[in-house]
């Protein structure tokens, strides 16, 4: 059996995080109707605050988190909405470049549940609730730009009943096909919700059906879309454990970038980000070449082929949920010639057999496992299905 999870102490004491892990078993409903009846009955704080949305399948959470550090170079009080958590729910929400206190997420949570409580009550999903609860936080701080991870799609995104001064679209690949639907046209479309009228619609979609939904959608609304892939060009990539360098070049100027993420992938995050900030420079000069390049080095965002030294081995922790976060992580490897032991879990509604074609001949041995939670496949599935690709593979409980 796996290990129940636990919330850290100072966490778990408090009662409205209590609470907030208590719905994790609603699961998950797209729509605004909830959240949009609890943040009109808090006062719009969502709408008090200038937001950022950043939609799509993957890199959107690098991207946020590399905008957000750049805004707080350029000397701005930045916040950060992100999701989902790696420990504790205080990772999602951060005021600069630190995690909500748990104490003050508790208290953006009562104010939240105090809402949702009013006759008559509005039942909320545990996403709905801290997305409010980010929104309050922010509004409390005086927070003057939040950068907002969309969680999925984007169109009936909780995130996305805010108000956003410009939208971007980072990837578009297959993931949570049942609620996005099976076609990358259909999933660029979903995610193409976020984009709002004459404001700035950044997108870098390789796939011809993709580009041409958004295309269509930015039209469709009337957003200003800057089609990043061919806006600017990313030159001298070097990748390693330590982070990626490489040199980009955009239609405002030249930069030399070192981000603290590992992995090319990162070069077209961390370009993404540099492109939306100089769009804010439009208006803010503090967004600045020195800003982008201290923003850039600055990012933290674990769980993204992160590095730990356990009992003198070097650990890569990398969340990679779908065929694209697969590839990356693969391509990686590969350029970097590590070849070392994978232990591996998912969730079920994961494409288990593509994924695992694509990670497991790239390593040497493989075990098997699971996360906890009640969505997680147990390893002795997993070493069924995935037996043809490594039949020599073990399992372990946790």
């Amino acid at each position: 059996m796996t290990e129940p999870f636990r919330l850290p102490p100072s966490v778990s004491r408090l009662p409205n995080l209590r609470r907030l892990e208590s719905l994790d078993i609603r699961g998950v409903r797209l729509g605004l109707a909830a959240i949009d009846a609890v943040c009109e009955r808090m006062g719009r704080p969502e709408r008090r605050v200038p937001g950022i949305l950043i939609a799509g399948t993957n890199g959107k959470g690098s991207t946020a988190a590399t905008l957000a550090s750049i805004a707080a170079a350029a000397g701005l009080r930045t916040g950060l909405y992100t999701s989902p958590h790696l420990i504790a729910a205080t990772e999602r929400i951060r005021l600069g470049s630190e995690d909500v206190s748990p104490e003050q997420l508790e208290a953006s949570l009562a104010a939240v549940f105090a809402a949702a409580d009013q006759a008559p009550d509005v039942p909320l999903t545990y996403f709905e609730a801290i997305t409010a609860a980010a929104f309050d936080c922010f509004a409390r701080n005086g927070v003057e730009l939040a950068v907002l991870e969309v969680g999925m799609g984007g169109r009936h995104d909780a995130t996305n009943v805010a108000p956003a001064r410009m939208s971007l679209v980072t990837s578009i690949a297959f993931d949570h096909m049942a609620d996005l639907g099976n076609t990358l046209e259909s999933i660029a479309r979903e995610k193409a919700g976020v984009f709002r009228p004459n404001c700035p619609a950044l997108i870098w979609a390789e796939a011809p059906e993709a580009r041409r939904a958004l295309e269509n959608a930015a039209g469709s609304v009337g957003a200003r879309l800057h089609q990043v892939d061919c806006e600017v060009h990313i030159d001298s990539e070097q990748t390693s454990l330590a982070g990626t360098r490489f040199r980009l070049q955009t239609p405002v100027r030249g930069y030399a970038l070192a981000t603290p993420l590992p992995g090319v992938h990162q070069a077209r995050n961390a370009s993404l980000a540099v492109r939306a900030g100089e769009l804010l420079e439009e208006q803010d000069s503090r967004f600045d070449a020195a800003a982008m390049t201290a923003g850039v080095a600055a990012v933290r965002w674990p769980g993204r082929l992160e590095r730990f030294r356990v009992g003198g081995s070097t650990i890569l922790l990398d969340g990679c949920h779908n065929v694209e976060g697969a590839e990356a992580l693969a391509r990686f490897l590969k350029l970097t010639g590590l070849r070392g032991d994978l232990i591996f879990g998912a969730m079920a509604d994961k494409e288990i057999e593509a994924i695992g074609a694509i990670l497991l001949p790239g390593v040497a041995r493989v075990c098997f496992t699971a996360a906890g939670g009640g969505r997680a496949v147990p390893p002795e599935e997993l070493s069924r299905r995935l037996r043809g690709l490594a039949p020599d593979a073990v399992t372990a409980g946790s």
